[in-house]
């Protein structure tokens, strides 16, 4: 079980708040005091609360005492309740990043499917990127009309026959794999700089073969 002491080391190393603990965790800053004070004992619910929270920022805990950041791992994500949890990591991550990196480009790309996986969770979303000022790139099918995103993205047609069934989605230092099938969804979410810059010059290379869309 989480340990009070782990749960401060994780936060200096993150070099978060109390504050921002509470919001990635989605608990009150008040909370988060008497828990580390002592003078709240948390129950498993608000643990695995903080646990989700930090897990999502990368920071793996050992034992009752130990704890480090992971680099260069891969988290899978299965299904479309695991689908959301990856979109709102993509948020989380972004919010802590300076607002002239928060860019986004994503390449194989059917709105419809990430839609449908999506769920209600699309126009959180879509506001949350808005409030952020998050800027997308992205590449979907020559013929496909579905900008549900065009607020704050700028989409691009690519040929039918370059087109193919994998999406990919790369953001700061993350280069996700996103695989539609007819009853699930899966991302194999990569947390690694060189792969992130490598997929990035390869959508790089694939968007100087794009088309502006006829709307």
């Amino acid at each position: 079980m989480l340990t009070i002491e782990q749960i401060r080391a994780a936060r200096a190393l993150l070099d978060w708040s109390q504050q921002d603990l509470a919001e990635h965790a989605d608990l009150s800053q008040t909370g988060i005091a008497r828990i580390e004070n002592g003078t709240n004992k948390p129950n498993s619910k608000t643990l695995k609360k903080i646990e989700a929270a930090f897990d999502r920022a990368n920071i793996e805990f050992i034992g009752t005492s130990g704890l480090r950041k992971r680099s260069g791992q891969i988290n899978i994500y299965n299904g479309p309740e695991e689908f959301v949890k990856f979109l709102i990591k993509v948020y989380e991550d972004l919010r802590e990043l300076p607002e002239n990196e928060r860019e986004v480009v994503v390449n194989n790309v059917s709105e419809d499917l990430f839609i449908k996986w999506e769920g209600e969770y699309v126009q959180t979303h879509q506001n949350r990127m808005n409030e952020i000022k998050a800027r997308y790139r992205i590449i979907v099918q020559e013929g496909d009309t579905n900008f549900t995103a065009d607020e704050y993205a700028n989409y691009r047609w690519l040929n039918k026959e370059k087109f193919n069934s994998i999406s990919y989605y790369i953001y700061g230092d993350t280069a996700a794999l996103i695989n539609f099938k007819a009853d699930t969804v899966r991302v194999y979410a990569i947390h690694s700089k060189d792969i992130a810059e490598f997929y990035k010059r390869e959508f790089d290379s694939v968007w100087s073969e794009t088309t502006d869309p006829i709307k």
